[in-house]
């Protein structure tokens, strides 16, 4: 924002806004997430009900991605998940970060511009379906939350990633209670032990006989986390326990030995100010699952959050599909997930490390470390990669020790050094640096190391996509004509977009050819497939086109040869195709579809409708198949919109509704600049954002007079 002040107040505005919102609709946590300002990402911009800990996962969450909240922004509808079972089949990734019985909520916040999402959570006690009102109360909501911006956008530009979301808790500006009223007395009272944790799980009360029960002083715990204070306590699975109270906000009990042989049974009751705990003795009996023992020295299991944390990431990892997309998961996810602030991606190419990605870095100290030896010594990058195992750097004194002049290069204070291995072959370097000294601990060295093992995997599978994509992408392009003939009396405009990113390439293609001095042909197709085969075909298609055509052979004709060829080849994949023949002299077009979505016919004073093309079947399956003959007028200023079903096909509408919407923006486009009609087209399918298909489009217009 501008200052301060209107920092505070936007701050001030949403949090009372979401404090309110989770304390109307019974929600145990809320979280307010905000679109980067390239509007490729949601960041966690406040948190109500949990602490910041639990949602390291999901401080940032590219807009892509498969998760209730990135589906609410990206397709701008409100996504309720009932149960933990419905979280599983609809959304595993998320449910493997969240494995705990729960009902969510995701909602659109949206006003004169998209902000983001509003995600609640409820205990799994509630009905497993939302009400209308209830919808209508949350969708309210989201109108307050898009108002609080768009008020604050008067102070300043939009909100943008802090270093971690502001916590409030649900009590959020509300007047304090009395707080004259005690209960210690109570507590003292009852039998066992009494304590109290805070939403982070830190100690805040503890009465006289659970400092009896757990052999320590009160003044040793309080402030402190049972699993560090308290060693026997010190296991992922009693962790588990309490984040499964403070997510779900049901009772949770479990048992515990304290040493040597003393059996004490916790019971959680949480809310949404902490959690109350009841100690008592279960006598001599062991629980079912005791806490395994840990000889004396051995390294202590990593958190259960950590873990948590790993599986999360672990997940992504296995959906990433490009080089960039592996930097750009490392970057938003990894990096903040460890509180680092710098980050150098390289990979192995050539015997040198080239940095594909690096965040926090200038770029003058990438380009001195862009291109190092694979064996280099000016940095631990030479060394992690012939030993394999990690180097962890917690100050700048530590660095300057084994390589003196690597610290001056970048300003950073510590480093963890990743190699990236697979089966014994080095693939590159990551290397998480920090502004300040950061002392690794064994857990996190432990997770940091595994996840090196996952991210090589992912980098190794991402380069090969990407060679395997560049090489299918180069052979697409140069199969495809680069300018259209210039035929007299007939304007034409084509255009071809690719999938967005982290889909493979299509076998869509065009073409326009003369068919001597009066007749042109313009075919349009579609290959089975998304590689280099489909884009091989694509050429052989074209070119048994171009030959049949080239003996005068009539559409019908053309798509019967090319299918007797593609058959004879027998390379199992199908490929649909429309081929019209505009006869200029005798003002006629001739069309024949095997398979493909009919064209658009636009004419002078009649409006537009889809030409009604009987479809044979797709090419090469039958070889006895028959495309029917289709004739109709040629007649001045006619115009005919081919395309690929990428325009039309929309996951859950009906196909023929899709094609009569083309036409209904055909008729009313504007016919002056044929590209810009081909931009209205793709701008009313709704097809200009994430499309999970490539489109061809090929509009020809006969002029006045022609």
């Amino acid at each position: 924002m501008a200052g301060a002040g209107g920092t505070a107040a936007y701050a001030d505005a949403l949090d009372a806004a979401l404090a309110e919102t989770v304390r109307a609709t019974g929600a145990s946590v809320g979280a307010l997430f905000l679109l980067t300002p390239d509007g490729r990402e949601l960041f966690l911009d406040a948190l109500c009900g949990a602490p910041a800990e639990l949602a390291k996962p999901w401080t940032r969450i590219p807009l892509t991605a498969p998760a209730p909240v990135a589906v609410a922004a990206r397709e701008d509808r409100m996504v309720w998940v009932g149960s933990q079972e419905e979280m599983a089949r609809d959304y595993p990734r998320t449910a493997m970060a969240l494995p705990y019985p729960l009902a969510l909520a995701a909602a659109p916040v949206a006003g004169v511009r998209r902000w983001g999402t509003l995600m609640l959570m409820w205990p799994a006690t509630r009905p497993s379906y939302m009400t209308r009102r209830e919808r209508q109360h949350i969708a309210a909501s989201c109108g307050r939350l898009a108002r609080a911006l768009e008020d604050a956008l008067h102070s300043g530009p939009p909100p943008a990633p802090a270093d971690g979301p502001r916590v409030l808790s649900a009590g959020w500006g509300r007047l304090p209670m009395d707080p004259a009223r005690s209960a210690a007395d109570f507590v003292e009272r009852l039998p066992g032990g009494s304590c109290a944790l805070d939403l982070e799980g830190r100690f805040t009360y503890l009465s006289s006989g659970a400092c009896e029960l757990l052999g320590r002083e009160a003044g040793e715990l309080l402030g402190t986390w049972p699993w560090h204070s308290l060693r026997w306590l010190d296991d992922p699975s009693y962790e588990d326990r309490y984040r499964a109270a403070v997510l779900s906000r049901e009772p949770v009990a479990f048992t515990a030995c304290r040493p040597p042989d003393r059996w004490l049974e916790f019971h959680l009751y949480p809310d949404a100010s902490g959690i109350s705990v009841r100690i008592v003795p279960s006598g001599e009996r062991p629980p079912p699952s005791p806490a395994p023992h840990r000889p004396r020295g051995s390294v202590t299991p990593a958190r259960a959050g950590r873990l948590y944390q790993l599986t999360h990431l672990a997940a992504g990892l296995t959906e990433v599909v490009g080089v960039q997309d592996v930097i750009d998961l490392v970057a938003d996810q990894i990096v903040p997930a460890f509180g680092a602030q710098g980050l150098v991606l390289s990979t192995a190419d050539a015997g040198r490390l080239r940095i594909t990605g690096h965040r926090g870095y200038s770029a003058e100290a990438v380009e001195r470390l862009n291109g190092l030896p694979l064996d280099t010594t000016f940095t631990p990058a030479g060394d992690v990669l012939r030993s394999g195992m990690p180097a962890f750097f917690s100050d700048l004194e530590e660095m300057r020790r084994g390589y003196p002049e690597a610290p001056h290069i970048s300003g950073k204070q510590a480093w963890a050094f990743l190699p990236l291995i697979v089966s014994g072959r080095p693939v590159g370097c990551c290397i998480l640096s920090y502004d300040r000294p950061h002392a690794f601990s064994a857990e996190e060295r432990a997770v940091l190391t595994s996840l090196a093992g996952l991210v090589a995997q992912a980098l190794d599978r991402a380069r090969l996509y990407d060679a395997k994509h560049d090489l299918a992408h180069s052979l697409q392009e140069a199969l495809l004509p680069r300018t259209l003939p210039r035929v007299p009396g007939l304007r034409v405009a084509a255009r071809y977009l690719p999938a967005t990113r982290g889909m493979d390439i299509g076998g869509d293609f065009y073409d326009l050819f003369p068919l001597g001095d009066d007749a042109v042909a313009a075919v349009i197709g579609d290959v089975q497939g998304h590689d280099a085969a489909a884009a091989a075909l694509m050429g052989q298609v074209r070119t048994a086109v171009h030959a049949h055509s080239a003996v005068g052979a009539t559409p019908d004709e053309v798509l019967s040869g090319t299918n007797r060829l593609l058959i004879d080849l027998d390379v199992e994949l199908f490929t649909s195709c429309l081929y019209v023949r505009l006869d200029l002299a005798g003002r006629k077009v001739s069309l024949a579809s095997a398979g493909h979505p009919p064209p658009v016919v636009r004419r002078p004073g009649y409006g537009a409708e889809p030409v009604d093309v009987p479809p044979g079947p797709l090419l090469g399956i039958d070889p006895g198949a028959v495309f029917p003959l289709t004739e109709i007028p040629l007649t001045p200023g006619l115009m005919l919109a081919l395309y690929t079903d990428g325009l039309v096909e929309t996951p859950g509408a009906d196909l023929d509704d899709s094609i009569a919407d083309l036409a209904r923006h055909l008729a009313h486009a504007d016919d002056r600049d044929l590209q810009r009609l081909i931009d209205t087209l793709v701008d009313k399918a709704g097809t200009d954002e994430l499309r999970t298909d490539d489109i061809a489009l090929l509009v020809l217009h006969h002029t006045e007079g022609a």
